[in-house]
């Protein structure tokens, strides 16, 4: 998992949060700070067959993925890039924690076949 976060000026969002490989692995408290979210891009070109959950958890701590349950499920269908824009934002009182699976729901645990990239701007 490659996870870099990128400051921004703030006339919408100041950091970009990006993950080059998400997996079933959590990425914990990835922005450091509570926040909100403004848009969200699940880019899951590389798996042909397979649709993608990202899961969003509002926790700045470890999360168990398929136990804890995620403050917000996205749907990335096979083969497409797929985006959210939230324009009044989404509050997440903690922080962010992220991770992406096969299955929808909270039980899901199965890492994608290829890489997913996660893109999200927050506040």
């Amino acid at each position: 998992m490659a996870v870099s976060v990128t400051n921004q000026s703030a006339p919408l969002g100041n950091r970009i949060v990006q993950d080059t490989s998400a997996d079933s692995s959590e990425a914990s408290n990835t922005t450091g700070a509570a926040g909100t979210l403004y848009y969200l891009e699940v880019d899951n070109t590389a798996n042909a067959s397979t649709a993608v959950y990202l899961k969003l958890y509002d926790a700045t701590g470890s999360v168990t993925i398929g136990t804890t349950a995620p403050t917000l499920i996205f749907r990335a269908d096979a083969a497409q890039k797929d985006t959210c824009v939230f324009p009044t934002g989404l509050t997440f009182a903690n922080g962010f924690t992220h991770a992406c699976v096969t299955e929808p729901g909270t039980a899901g645990t199965t890492n994608p076949g290829s890489a997913v990239i996660v893109r999200y701007v927050t506040s």
